[in-house]
């Protein structure tokens, strides 16, 4: 009976910090031009997209959207020593007939840009799911004013290198997901991307010590048995 309750509470601390976390977007970090921008399938839906930038980089997001929608973006920095005053620019770009991200930076047309304003090293706030603490950086709340094809940029204008994580998106939804491999490998991403590796440690034993445990019961109550 205790184990079933223990499993039970398990489920239950899921289901909950499920419901507070953003979904991830998983990647292979070759979005970095506009031709190999990664996609954001709904802009409207949470999600959080974990990137390493290094100097003088520029990483790509595209999505769709209709005239009147509105759109929600954020740059948040993990709580990580070294990163107390690192803030990338964000930018927006509306749907624009040319391709090349300079000539569009330099044309200032169909542009939104935004500068973090605020003091270092920033709001802090605490995201249970993956239990890490973040520094608030820029946001960009607007509404789109036509039909096509956005881009959001995030680069370096600092000379410096960091990590960041991009949320677009207000509205919690992981319906049709399977929990049981979503939430195990958005855990592992997130200690990955903080650098916890004493956490993976822990859960590692944990997860040896879950499976040993029984067996060397049942091995015993064999041989007793016996």
């Amino acid at each position: 009976m205790k184990k079933i309750l223990f499993v039970i509470l398990c489920l239950s601390v899921i289901s909950i910090n499920s419901a507070e976390a953003h979904k991830l977007i998983f990647h292979d970090d070759t979005h970095r031009t506009m031709d190999s921008a990664l996609i954001i399938p709904d802009h409207k839906i949470s999600w959080a997209i974990y990137e390493n930038l290094g100097v003088n980089e520029a990483k790509f997001y595209t999505f769709n959207a209709k005239q009147g929608d509105s759109f929600y973006a954020s740059i948040v920095i993990p709580k990580i020593v070294g990163l107390e005053d690192y803030s990338p620019t964000l930018i927006l770009i509306s749907p624009s007939n040319t391709q090349n991200y300079v000539d569009v930076l330099d044309s200032q047309n169909n542009i939104e840009k935004v500068l973090y304003e605020g003091n270092f090293p920033g709001n802090e706030f605490y995201e249970p799911f993956g239990q890490v603490t973040y520094w608030e950086r820029q946001e960009i709340k607007t509404e789109l004013d036509t039909d096509g094809e956005y881009f959001i940029i995030v680069l370096d204008e600092k000379n410096q290198e960091g990590k960041y994580s991009l949320a677009v998106g207000t509205i919690e939804d992981f319906s049709g997901e399977n929990m049981f491999l979503i939430l195990p490998q958005s855990w592992w991403e997130t200690k990955i991307f903080v650098n916890d590796y004493i956490s993976i440690i822990i859960a590692f034993f944990i997860l040896i010590a879950i499976i040993l445990i029984p067996t060397i019961i049942v091995i015993r109550k064999i041989k007793n048995k016996a």
